[in-house]
């Protein structure tokens, strides 16, 4: 029986088995939430990032997101 080496060098695991799905399926949006979610956590942890500077930013960016598209319905509706 061959041991495998796991993807992030934590050890060895025994034969595959066959993976029991516990959850639903993510969705896109869900999956990128979360992912991104990580790499915010762990540059902070790492003080590559200001948490504080980012979220102020990501809230200024989605603002103008939402204004730019208000005001691309009423040309629309014009």
């Amino acid at each position: 029986m061959r041991k495998e080496k796991l993807p992030s060098g934590r050890g060895e695991q025994g034969p595959r088995r066959e993976r029991i799905t516990t959850g639903r399926e993510l969705t896109e949006i869900e999956e990128i939430s979360a992912r991104l979610s990580v790499l915010v956590n762990l540059l902070a942890e790492r003080g590559i990032l200001n948490v504080k500077e980012y979220e102020s930013m990501v809230a200024m960016r989605l603002h103008e997101i939402s204004k730019a598209t208000a005001f691309q319905e009423l040309d629309d509706e014009l």
